[in-house]
């Protein structure tokens, strides 16, 4: 019989990790648009673009077709110039180094905190030297950065500031939204998302210029008047003013924007229900839960990740047997300087960044998303108790 206890039978079905919550008005909503004949760029963007501003607080949002795009601008519009450095954390994905070295610069790694799993901002300004221009912190899983030390250190030496929110689009850092502390904020709707759109992302900020320039550079490097092509104010002529990229969002994907950023905190209240079910029944096992979300915080609940105690078990030993239990589960992530193009390139070895290799050799994550059932919860904590117990 299925459910929590030492009793548990494999699911029948494989859980995979990470799907999104798509419901009836999501489908709806993306029907209209293929009806509508007008598939890309055009008015659901617009509105999405609005209704991200509304959700955030920010003067200006730019939709584009990933996160990855947003930092890669960010950097860009930043003027980065060949051996420019940004500090970033090295657990993360490789979208957000590669950001840096796509626009000139390099990416500085600065090791993060084990209980947080965030860069550690009493380590930043060790870090710092007169090539840096950038810090780019990334708020894992959701749980926002100490943005106060980081944004004191960036004020103290002059250095701009791109918060990479690719998990965090709920975060809040002493009520203020996670994106809107530094010079821009990049998020993502990627599948797997607590907003969902397949593929998407958003650059929000309240510098005019820096969002003139990332809406340029996201279509092309056009003028303004290019994005008119996309209303029904009738044909513009345009002028390209940057080599810019193919990087704009579609009405398509905006469509499902609009429709699951209606829904961003109901879905947020069943992820919470499902971490606390976690974190009840699982902190008797040989693993480390998430650390206890700090005061005047509010964690955006995207991966739940928990670090094991090696001495039983090897976390890729574990993955491996909760695939067999048909539990899917993520590795976010193996330290970025210990990939081949990191370490080669920048001359990293292990050992560099002590609290990120001890995390990325144990970290494993859940499934947690508002689309679990009960009984989808209950099979993963089965097959860890089985695994573990």
């Amino acid at each position: 019989m299925r459910g929590i206890g030492r009793g548990f039978m494999s699911r029948a079905e494989f859980l995979v990790f990470g799907s999104p919550r798509i419901e009836e008005d999501d489908i709806q909503a993306v029907n209209e648009v293929l009806r509508s004949g007008w598939l890309g760029t055009g008015p659901r963007v617009k509105q999405f673009e609005a209704d991200f501003r509304g959700y955030t607080g920010a003067r200006y949002a730019m939709a584009l077709n990933s996160c990855t795009a947003g930092l890669h601008l960010s950097m860009v519009v930043l003027g980065l110039k060949p051996g420019d450095e940004v500090i970033t954390s090295p657990l993360t994905f490789c979208a957000t180094a590669n950001s840096i070295i796509h626009a000139g610069g390099r990416p500085v790694f600065v090791d993060i905190n084990k209980d947080t799993l965030n860069i550690d901002p009493d380590k930043i300004e060790a870090a710092i030297t007169p090539r840096t221009r950038a810090i780019l912190p990334v708020h894992f899983a959701g749980r926002p950065c100490e943005m106060d030390k980081i944004m004191a250190i960036a004020k103290k030496h002059r250095l701009k500031v791109v918060e990479d929110c690719a998990h965090a689009i709920e975060a809040e850092y002493h009520g203020q939204k996670a994106g809107t502390f530094g010079d821009m904020g990049c998020f993502s709707f990627y599948v797997t998302k607590n907003v969902a759109t397949g593929e998407g992302g958003m650059v929000i900020t309240d510098n005019e210029e820096y969002a003139d320039k990332i809406k340029m550079y996201g279509l092309h490097g056009m003028s303004r008047d290019a994005w008119k092509r996309f209303s029904d104010e009738g044909f513009k002529h345009y002028q390209v003013i940057f080599p810019g990229f193919k990087y704009n969002m579609m009405d398509i994907q905006a469509a499902l924007g609009v429709s699951q950023l209606k829904k961003v905190e109901k879905f947020y209240r069943r992820r919470l229900e499902i971490w606390h079910k976690y974190n009840t029944h699982l902190a008797k096992l040989p693993l480390n839960i998430p650390a206890p979300f700090a005061p005047q915080t509010k964690h955006a609940l995207h991966l739940y990740t928990v670090t094991l105690d090696t001495r039983q078990i090897t976390r890729d030993k574990l993955l491996d047997a909760l695939i067999q239990e048909k539990i899917g589960a993520g590795v976010h992530y193996t330290a970025l300087h210990l990939h081949p193009y990191y370490r080669e390139t920048f001359g990293h070895r292990r050992g560099d960044f002590p609290a990120a290799e001890y995390t990325a050799d144990r970290i494993l994550s859940l499934p947690l998303s508002a689309k679990l059932t009960e009984q989808d919860v209950d099979d993963v904590v089965s097959a860890l108790e089985k695994t573990l117990g």
